[in-house]
């Protein structure tokens, strides 16, 4: 088990250095983030991926030259190791959306423990290391969740934007979602919330949300790079 040394660091940190920037040492485990603190950065997350959709959208990506992060799950990534590995191989960031999204106050301690580390020994085969990011099935946290995410080492992370596109998954919806985006970006929002598996978010979304961003100048990029923490803490090689 990792102890989350940040959460000691943060118990001890002096009034004087809580407007220092933030470093990789500054990112706490077991914590809920909601937010990017990288200035002029906006990070757009995908979850329960990869599906039949993601390579279109990973095409889409690399034409705007910018990189993403995929919360995947666990059947997805074992009957889609290649688009794993693709995610990778591009520059994307990927993180764990537990095995079988199932909420997670739901579950004991060890169930909980069992939930992340079978998409660990998954990924762990298919990318040759594991996440230290971490999004919760529909956001659902408690404590006993925290401490679990604490002492396996893992980021916590939700969104300051939600598109919602599972309620809006047909052309003449999918304009609510980007509605959606566009009023939360426009509050402060800077951590979007879409799917891969949603075939609208992919065909029309997802490049509206890029034309978005584009126009107003913000850098689209990993969860990793919009909290300033370096890509060699993205992983860790083994449990």
């Amino acid at each position: 088990m990792f102890k989350s040394l940040a959460l000691v660091a943060l118990a001890t940190i002096s009034p004087s250095a809580l407007c220092a920037p933030i470093t990789s040492r500054d990112i706490p485990f077991g914590q809920v983030i909601t937010t990017c603190t990288t200035p002029n950065t906006i990070a757009l997350t995908f979850d329960d991926g990869p599906s039949s959709y993601t390579p279109q959208l990973l095409d889409l990506l690399g034409e705007y030259k910018v990189r993403a992060t995929f919360f995947v799950l666990g059947e997805a990534s074992q009957s889609n190791p290649r688009i794993i590995q693709r995610i990778r191989q591009e520059g994307h960031q990927v993180g764990s959306h537990t095995f079988d999204h199932t909420s997670l106050p739901t579950l004991s301690y060890d169930q909980i423990v069992q939930e992340m580390t079978s998409l660990e020994s998954v990924l762990q085969s298919t990318m040759g290391d594991i996440p230290t990011y971490m999004r919760p099935p529909y956001f659902d946290v408690n404590d006993l969740t925290l401490q679990v995410m604490s002492d396996l080492g893992y980021h916590v992370i939700t969104a300051s934007i939600d598109t919602k596109d599972y309620n809006h998954n047909s052309p003449d919806l999918i304009s609510q979602s980007y509605d959606k985006f566009v009023t939360e970006l426009n509050n402060g929002g800077n951590l979007c919330l879409a799917h891969d598996t949603k075939e609208q978010t992919v065909v029309s979304l997802a490049k509206m949300m890029l034309d978005e961003t584009k126009s107003r100048g913000l850098t689209v990029t990993t969860v990793g790079d919009c909290l300033g923490d370096p890509e060699a803490s993205w992983y860790r090689s083994s449990r």
